[in-house]
């Protein structure tokens, strides 16, 4: 099982799983997101990396706001994240429901795993994007399902966390990720802003990689 948002991070995570000899079911949500791109970018990675199956789920977060992701009417920030900041784009707890909803799926397939593409590196100083965080949650999911009780609850695997993401654009280029394809621009237009948070971090890693072609480019 992988989560796999049409990212950068989440289609290297899915592509170092497959790369392990693991069969891969790819999960995607549908949470309101402005920049729904990444469904699409999603869809077409699940076709091109070989996973044995993709499900997109609807799961509302925008119904209720609280974030510039999900709410039209606050602006994407334009502006590096300051340190130990917490910006406009973290979403409510959409890692716990997401890793939440993975592991029913896992737990119903059989699945061993539950890959994650979560990065606490180059990341945007998310709380549900950091190691203490994945390790409660990973307590409170042996203790919260039937196959955990039973010592055989799927173990959650972030490969990527403490790598840098000019080593996840590296990694990603070994594994034959198709990198044009995926889309992590916070925007919800029909190009990566390059501006943003996300669009700035992938750019100057894909440069530092010695892929400026890329930068700019998605899905």
């Amino acid at each position: 099982m992988a989560l796999l948002s049409g990212g950068l991070d989440s289609a290297t995570a899915a592509a170092l799983a497959l790369e392990a000899g693991l069969e891969v079911i790819g999960l995607s949500f549908d949470y309101g997101q402005r920049h729904r791109r990444e469904l699409e970018a999603a869809r077409h990675l699940a076709g091109a990396l070989g996973l044995v199956e993709h499900r997109v789920i609807a799961v509302n977060l925008a119904s209720w706001g609280g974030s510039s992701l999900t709410d039209t009417d606050l602006a994407i920030p334009a502006e590096p994240s300051r340190a130990g900041e917490i910006p406009s784009t973290y979403v409510p707890g959409r890692n716990t429901v997401f890793i939440a909803l993975g592991l029913s799926l896992a737990e119903a397939r059989g699945a061993g795993q539950l890959v994650l593409g979560v990065n606490a590196i180059d990341y945007s100083g998310y709380p549900d994007c950091r190691p203490d965080y994945l390790e409660a949650f990973q307590t409170l999911a042996d203790l919260s399902s039937k196959a955990g009780r039973e010592g055989r609850g799927p173990r959650l695997w972030a490969p990527l966390l403490r790598w840098s993401k000019e080593e996840i654009v590296r990694q990603a280029l070994r594994l034959g990720v198709p990198l044009e394809r995926t889309w992590s621009c916070y925007a919800g237009g029909t190009r990566p802003c390059g501006v943003c948070d996300s669009c700035r971090i992938r750019d100057d890693a894909l440069r530092a990689a010695g892929r400026p072609d890329l930068v700019g480019v998605g899905l």
